[in-house]
């Protein structure tokens, strides 16, 4: 896919991050008008505003709807600021682009129905207009990819995608769990897409913005989606997680830009050396892999020939309890060692079911 870069869009002067806020939802003329002079005044030159609300359950807020788009029309004509909003199907498409507005976003909801997503991308056939695409609910890297793919076949090339972290079912510090090695790999497979973070639905409170949108900028994404209101306290929906204009203001400008490359040959040699140990040292986890693997293998074959089941639950248990405790005394994250140890033993049951069904 030859994706253009965000120089493509019609903004100027773009600087890394780019920054796209509003409010989560347009409620009245004041509130849109009011947060877009703040939005202006922060330096911000595009204004988003859900104007359709997908909600979870009927008797919530779902939006003001096509109403809103007047008052999207007032915020251009007086601040200049570019205008976003999310569409959820052709009918959405068809009155925003009526009513001018500069850029699309497609909503995680959304992005997990591949009809809706090409019914939109018909709807834009033609039409190269910016659009961003959320991550689905669901950590489905395919799912995310399927969705560029479908617009990028209809012709559009301004396209880029949005991390808003995936629902679980966990309790966690944050809304959405960011799960961040999925992201990383949509960059790897599709690197020209532009990549936007959007700190509002990772965490769900104001409150922790500052640290997802900086560890976004240390993982090298090129823009931010933060919802921002004039009086968060009141809004209408999703309150806990908007911020003033002002406030925002404050977050951006204690962000900690870095650069992704050095350009010191000292610096670049080191690193070169360092990366090369990395190298080395994933070698011998492989191989130290192959080996583990090769003794499930023998005892797969033992369990076969004595009639024994692939799976002991209370040896299972031992591993993972013995391998937490073990590698948190050594640093890693509860999380991490569970994860690592959880793909070694899946692997493992899988090299052994083969051995049963040979």
């Amino acid at each position: 896919m030859k994706i253009k870069d965000l120089n493509s869009w019609p903004i100027e002067n773009i600087k890394r991050p780019l920054i796209i806020s509003g409010p989560c939802s347009a409620e009245t003329k004041e509130q849109v008008l009011t947060t877009a002079k703040g939005i202006k005044a922060a330096g911000i030159q595009i204004f988003r505003a859900g104007i359709w609300k997908p909600r979870t359950r009927p008797n919530s807020f779902e939006g003001i709807g096509a109403q809103g788009l007047i008052w999207l029309q007032k915020v251009k004509a007086e601040t200049g600021l570019l205008t976003a909003t999310e569409v959820a199907n052709a009918r959405h498409v068809e009155l925003a682009l009526g009513a001018g507005v500069d850029i699309l976003w497609i909503g995680a909801r959304t992005t997990v129905n591949p009809f809706a997503v090409q019914e939109i991308a018909d709807a834009l056939r033609g039409k190269d207009i910016p659009i961003l695409v959320k991550n689905p609910i669901n950590p489905d890297l395919e799912l995310w990819i399927g969705a560029i793919e479908r617009l990028y076949a209809a012709g559009l090339t301004r396209i880029a995608a949005i991390h808003r972290g995936f629902s679980t079912y966990q309790k966690l510090k944050y809304r959405n769990d960011p799960q961040w090695q999925i992201p990383i790999e949509l960059k790897r497979r599709l690197p020209q897409i532009p990549l936007f973070c959007d700190p509002s639905h990772i965490t769900g409170d104001r409150n922790l913005l500052d640290e997802i949108a900086q560890k976004s900028m240390d993982l090298n994404y090129e823009g931010l989606i933060i919802e921002s209101h004039c009086k968060p306290e009141e809004a209408w929906s999703d309150a806990k997680q908007q911020l003033t204009p002002q406030a925002l203001q404050e977050l951006l400008a204690n962000l900690v830009l870095r650069n992704p490359e050095a350009n010191n040959e000292v610096i670049n040699n080191t690193l070169g050396e360092l990366r090369h140990l990395i190298d080395d040292f994933d070698e011998k986890l492989l191989e130290l892999l192959e080996n583990r693997m090769q003794i499930a293998k023998t005892i797969g074959h033992y369990k076969k020939e004595n009639n024994i089941t692939v799976l002991q639950n209370k040896r299972w248990s031992e591993i993972l309890e013995k391998s937490l405790i073990q590698g948190m005394k050594k640093g890693f994250s509860e999380q991490f060692v569970s994860n690592l140890f959880k793909a070694i033993h899946q692997e493992s049951i899988n090299q052994q079911e083969d051995i049963m069904n040979s």
